[in-house]
């Protein structure tokens, strides 16, 4: 998880799928709070986690970047912004349980995969 990222979606995805190992920016064992977001993704690569964000705007350009400097991503989540904090976690949740490996690589998915007939 990204530092913008509520905190609420650790402790829930935690608490929910103990056995998901997950990571947030500044936490013990992962970049500090202030890291630039290239860094980040070196480090998403280098310990092999997909990345959980809300930042649209500037995350394309840095993973096409990095990927021109023949580095490789495991991922990037865009968290969606109209859909509830459960919901967004469902769809975490659903990925996780239902991915297989390198499925991601290198690509920036936006929150829903799943169409649902609620509205949230």
């Amino acid at each position: 998880m990204d530092e913008n990222v509520n905190p609420m979606y650790a402790n829930q995805l935690r608490r929910q799928e103990p056995e998901l190992v997950i990571m947030a920016v500044g936490e013990p064992n992962t970049p500090i709070q202030g890291t630039l977001d290239p860094e980040i993704l070196c480090w998403c690569e280098e310990n092999d986690f997909i990345l959980v964000t809300n930042n649209r705007r500037s995350m394309p350009v840095h993973l096409g970047e990095h990927i021109e400097l023949g580095r490789k991503m495991p991922g990037i989540f865009i968290l969606n912004p109209n859909l509830s904090i459960g919901r967004n976690i469902d769809e975490l949740i659903l990925i996780a349980k239902g991915s297989f490996q390198d499925e991601y690589q290198n690509q920036i998915i936006h929150l829903p995969l799943t169409k649902s007939r609620y509205t949230d």
